[in-house]
Formats: structure tokens, sequence, C-alpha cells
């Protein structure tokens, strides 16, 4: 009778593999070979090359950052300044960024950084001693328009005229308006300094609102230089410079906004 052999080699197991089974792989992604588990040291390799990708992401927010950088920067470069009141040391802001950019083009190596410093100042100082413009570190339309590419003289002008007869005409309106210390709202009534901040906010400038901070913020001329519109200072009060030796104010001894002749020696204040 033939027997069947049970023998088998010894030291070898024998487990059945079907192809079902040759290539079956865990729910953690092992592959098993029959009962053999020969993937986990692939594990890790598959986690670390689904991680890779991080770095590129990175570099590219750093790209976006640097694109964003030289945009900035090349606006800045290419804005010009627009009008508005004087620029000069001490001062901070967008306009300042700008003044600072258009010295740059002018031949400046300045930090568009805001701030009106004495770099900034020393800078002016250059552009106006190059093109022949009164020296004194302030920007007001007569360098703006410089800067801006006009001619310094038609722009000066032109700009100042315009400006100061706006002003005039802006506080000839308010004549008769009581007085009101401490307001600027003609509604309201009208102090001094507040009949000539609400006269250069009429032709599109800013000025200190107080009386001193007017004084301090412009260029102190004499008489003779005055032009319509400039600010006309005795201590503790100022007015609207008409010409023909006539200021606007508002008269604290009247009690309301009136045109009358000059009286006592006031300095002249310029913000072209």
């Amino acid at each position: 009778m033939a027997q069947k052999n049970t023998h088998r080699a010894a030291g070898r197991a024998v487990t059945p593999i079907s192809a079902s089974s040759a290539a079956v792989r865990t729910a953690s992604g092992a592959a098993v070979l029959g009962t053999v588990l020969v993937g986990s040291a692939f594990t890790m390799q598959g986690a670390t090359a689904q991680t890779a990708p991080a770095a590129p992401a990175q570099n590219t927010a750093s790209a976006s950052t640097a694109k964003a950088t030289v945009t900035t920067a090349a606006s800045a470069k290419s804005s010009s300044l627009s009008a508005g009141a004087t620029l000069f040391s001490g001062v901070r802001g967008e306009r300042v960024s700008a003044l600072q950019a258009s010295l740059n083009d002018h031949g400046a190596h300045l930090a568009v950084d805001g701030v009106f410093g004495t770099k900034t100042n020393a800078a002016v100082r250059d552009f106006q001693s190059t093109n022949g413009l009164r020296v004194d570190g302030r920007v007001g339309p007569e360098t703006r328009g410089a800067l801006n590419g006009g001619s310094s003289s038609s722009v000066s002008s032109s700009s100042s005229s315009t400006s100061g007869s706006s002003i005039v005409a802006a506080a000839r309106s308010q004549i008769g308006v009581h007085y009101n210390w401490g307001s600027s709202n003609p509604s309201r009534g009208l102090d001094c300094s507040g009949l000539t901040t609400y006269a250069y906010s009429q032709a599109g400038k800013s000025l200190p609102r107080t009386s001193s901070g007017q004084a301090a913020g412009g260029t102190r001329i004499s008489q003779s230089q005055a032009q319509p519109g400039d600010i006309v200072h005795w201590p503790g009060h100022v007015g609207i410079y008409a010409g023909n030796n006539k200021v606007i104010d508002a008269s604290g001894s009247r009690q309301q906004v009136i045109e009358r002749t000059i009286w006592g020696s006031p300095t002249f204040i310029s913000y072209r």
C-alpha cells in the first residue's frame, strides 16, 4: 500500500502562498509576504517622503514677500509729490516718503522711511542749492514743483498766486462771523487761528491749529516779501495778509472777523 510522504526538510517552514496573498498590505501600509512582515522598513521612508514638499512652500512665500517688497519700493520711487502743507524737519508720513523717493531720483541716497530727519534735510538743501532755489530745507510749492520736473520760477509764481488768492477769498468770506475762542468752524464762530486754519483748508492746505504753531511751522519773511495769503503774526494772534498793508483777522476786541490796516510790528510767515 502506497504511503504519503509526510517528511519535511528540517528547519524549513512552509506557508502556502497564493497570488492574492503574495502582496497583501496592512492598514498601516506595510506589505506582508505570507506571514512575514517585510514593509515596516519602508514605512518611515514613506512618511519622510510625504513631508518633503514643505520646504518649497516656504521658498514660495519668501519669493512672494520679496516680490511685494520690490513692488512697494518701485511704487514709492515712481510717486510724485502731491500738493499740501510745507514739509520740513520733524514731519513724518507718506508725503515724506514720496519726498525721499523723489530726492533719490535726483541723486540722493536716502532710506524711504517717512521721517524728515537730518539726512533728508541735507538732501533737500543740496537739491535747492543745485537748482537755484532758496536754501531753507523746507519743501513748499517752489521746491516741490522743481522735484516734480517743473520750472521752479513758473511753478512758484503761478501756484503762489492761485493759492494766495484762494486763501484771501476764503478769509474775506467770513468777515462779520462772530468771534468764538477755540473754534475753526464758521457756523460756530472763529478765533484768530481758527480763521487762518479755515482759510488755508479751503485752498487745500493744512496748518498747525494754534497761533504759535502756525508761526513756528512756516518760514519767517520780511513784509516786503509778503504776498496775499501769507500769515501775519503778533504774539498770541494771527491773521491773513490781504495785501496793501491790510490783514483779515478774527478780532477778540471787535468780537468778529474784520479786515483792517496792519498795526504795530508783526512778523510775516509764509507757507509757500
